[in-house]
């Protein structure tokens, strides 16, 4: 075949397949989790009752700090899981790839799931940016 190579694949070591293959995952989880929690702390802590409209300003930041590094955690992993599968992948494009084994379908799915939960990490983030933060919790 035209697009596979001659030469074998490399090995690629457990800790880099595992963190492409959760990293998205587990940001998107701790965004879930850290949405609950700031929302907490700002609303219900500080003396407001929920649906309340008045919230401290700095808060927003705090949201949009912890979205930026976790959105940077799924980058990271997701090109992690595209650098695992290149050098496990005998094909040279993506769409033409085939999950040989259990290593490469890892990096492949750490791929999928990457590109997917990252985009699942900006949609929830948009009404962040729309709606505010003791509204939301009506």
């Amino acid at each position: 075949m035209a697009n596979e190579t001659t030469t074998r694949p490399h090995e690629v070591s457990p800790s880099k397949l595992w963190f492409g293959f959760t990293g998205t995952a587990c940001a998107w989880v701790g965004l879930a989790v850290g949405d609950v929690l700031i929302t907490w702390w700002a609303c219900l802590q500080e003396g407001q009752q929920p649906g309340n409209s008045k919230v401290r300003p700095d808060i927003a930041w705090v949201y949009f700090a912890a979205t930026l590094i976790l959105l940077g955690l799924a980058v990271f992993a997701g090109t992690t899981s595209y650098a695992n599968w290149k050098s496990l992948s005998r094909d040279s494009r993506l769409r033409d790839a085939e999950a040989r084994g259990r290593q490469e379908f890892m990096a492949l799915l750490g791929v999928f799931v990457s590109v997917t939960l990252g985009c699942g990490l900006v949609w929830l983030t948009i009404p962040l940016m729309m709606i505010n933060l003791c509204v939301r919790t009506r």
